[in-house]
């Protein structure tokens, strides 16, 4: 992972990041913010180091347990 948070930047843990994968295997990151703010292009060049918009990714919640399981 830390080879693509090299070649991606910010976006890959960004809240407004979207990988993108064309039919032909093209890899592209999508920037979700720009939908609403003109000052975000749509496609960002990579890696993006520096960003108004960046919004960290959220820890995901922790699983509630299966049934039959406790909690630990």
């Amino acid at each position: 992972m830390r080879k693509e948070a090299k070649r991606v930047g910010l976006c890959l843990n960004c809240l407004h990041g979207r990988r993108v994968v064309s039919a032909k295997g093209s890899e592209f990151w999508r920037c979700a913010k720009s939908e609403t703010d003109p000052r975000f292009p749509k496609y960002p060049r990579l890696p993006v180091l520096e960003c108004d918009g960046y919004e960290k990714t959220p820890p995901p919640h922790p699983t509630s347990p299966q049934r039959g399981e406790e909690k630990k």
